[in-house]
């Protein structure tokens, strides 16, 4: 682990707040290239009912979006969470070069816990994974949400 991924991740852990307090799964993620942030996303499931607005794919958007091209060669993507197919996908598609995560992600995670799509040999890019920076801090935020959430259906019953 490298100490730039410590900070980018703690940007990445700021969007990740930011879905919190707006009612999403909190997960936050930012695509950096050259010391440079170019895109930035959370969560937004919820508020756009649209199913691909996870983390990684508002970043990846805003990032392709800035530098008109699809292709994000040589950037680095911060993500709170293990991301899931859809995301690790998008990931390889558009040819990230490193994958830097927070925490694992048991039930959906495609990057070592369900599958490694990373590291797939038939694909034809690959993909630089780093896991579990800051993943004690990612975990707690994605754990003390989803404890509030059962409280909270708890108490309107």
């Amino acid at each position: 682990m490298q100490e730039e991924d410590h900070y980018y991740m703690g940007l990445a852990l700021d969007e990740a707040r930011k879905s919190f307090s707006e009612g999403e799964v909190p997960v936050g993620a930012l695509i950096v290239s050259k010391g440079e942030v170019f895109g930035r996303g959370r969560n937004r499931v919820e508020k756009e009912c649209d199913p691909t607005s996870h983390a990684e794919m508002v970043a990846i958007r805003e990032a392709t979006s800035h530098i008109e091209s699809w292709r994000l060669s040589g950037a680095t993507l911060y993500v709170t969470l293990e991301p899931c197919t859809m995301c690790i996908g998008a990931i390889v598609l558009a040819r990230i070069e490193r994958l830097v995560f927070g925490c694992f992600d048991p039930k959906s995670g495609a990057v070592g816990s369900l599958y490694n799509i990373a590291a797939e040999e038939r694909l034809n890019h690959k993909v630089l994974v780093t896991s579990g920076v800051r993943a004690a801090e990612c975990s707690g935020m994605l754990k003390r949400f989803f404890k509030e959430l059962r409280d909270t259906r708890k108490s309107c019953r």
